[in-house]
């Protein structure tokens, strides 16, 4: 124990260690979904811009696919088991509250006696999580945090509902966060979140034997309007002009919806993250899944600032500007 009461020095600041993704593996294109419901692959490219996504099997779960991202960047950061204190699982998909995804995911992973707890922004997840394991690291609660968005949207969704049907998916994603060595600048920037609960009723699910309802118009309209002076402020709070972003990874919620926020954060450098195209809408599995391909494939180098920004039912957002790894 230290002498500030806390188990871990306070630090400076956190950053992403590692980062992890996890798509099953069924690929399910427009055409196969034209083949069950009044639709067509340009009605879908032309509104919500996706060309396949992936559906989870039957007996896969919110938590194995969480085991399997969270296993991936585990792997990638360098560090064993037991070198982690807190594992955070934002979902919003799961089939029960109890037990939560993040204690089973912990153990299945060999992780001994972490703190461990579930958290629902719905799209926003994500990014709130990330909020937490940077705050938890820096009070002093936690020296390295797992942090897993992890989405089985299809289990939610009508399969005969053309408005909901062609945009969710599943996955999950995952980074590990550590905290910045002394004299380092923080590699998470401070957080800027807030809800819009008189926009709650636009994204509902009534109960268990209920499908996911949006009004997609009214998202749209809020969306394209109300989330790029989040983003600029989050820019702010962590010091870096627009123009200085590498890359934009907004929650992968439409094409439409992404393209329109980022021309109005005025970053015309930064690389956009549409893997909304081949992922679907994937919740907050969305941006960890996003910016892991992004790193994966060498298109963002190592410390370059990347924003991200998440947004969902509730209605809750959140955005921060992170160091790439």
């Amino acid at each position: 124990m230290t002498s500030s009461g806390s188990p871990f020095p306070p630090t400076a600041g956190a950053r992403i260690l590692s980062l992890g993704g996890y798509q099953p593996g069924n690929v399910v294109t427009n055409d196969d979904l034209a083949a069950r419901v009044d639709t067509s692959d340009e009605w879908i490219r032309s509104r919500v811009g996706v060309v396949s996504r992936r559906f989870a099997g039957p007996e896969e779960t919110v938590t194995d696919m969480a085991f399997e991202a969270g296993a991936k960047a585990l792997a990638g950061s360098g560090l064993s088991p037991g070198d982690i204190d807190l594992v955070i699982v934002a979902t919003c998909s799961t089939e029960a509250s109890i037990p939560n995804v993040s204690a089973v995911v912990a153990h299945r992973l060999g992780i001994m006696a972490p703190g461990a707890y579930d958290l629902n922004a719905a799209c926003a997840g994500f990014c709130y999580a990330m909020a937490n394991a940077s705050d938890a690291i820096r009070a002093g609660t936690a020296r390295h945090v797992l942090v897993i968005g992890s989405e089985k949207m299809t289990a939610w969704v009508d399969p005969t509902d053309r408005s909901t049907c062609i945009i969710f998916a599943d996955g999950a994603g995952a980074a590990v966060v550590g905290p910045v060595a002394d004299g380092e600048p923080p590699g998470i920037g401070p957080v800027a979140w807030g809800s819009a609960g008189d926009m709650a009723e636009k994204i509902t699910i009534a109960d268990r034997d209920s499908f996911l309802q949006q009004e997609g118009q009214a998202v749209f309209r809020w969306a394209t309007t109300a989330l790029h002076p989040v983003a600029l402020k989050a820019c702010e709070r962590a010091g870096v002009a627009p123009g200085e972003l590498a890359a934009f990874v907004p929650h992968q919620a439409n094409l439409r919806i992404i393209e329109a926020i980022a021309r109005k954060l005025g970053a015309p450098q930064a690389l956009l993250a549409t893997d909304i195209i081949h992922s679907g809408n994937t919740s907050s599995a969305s941006i960890p899944l996003a910016l892991s391909a992004m790193i994966e494939r060498g298109e963002v180098g190592s410390g370059s600032p990347v924003l991200l920004l998440g947004f969902g039912a509730g209605i809750s957002y959140a955005a921060q500007v992170i160091t790439v790894p």
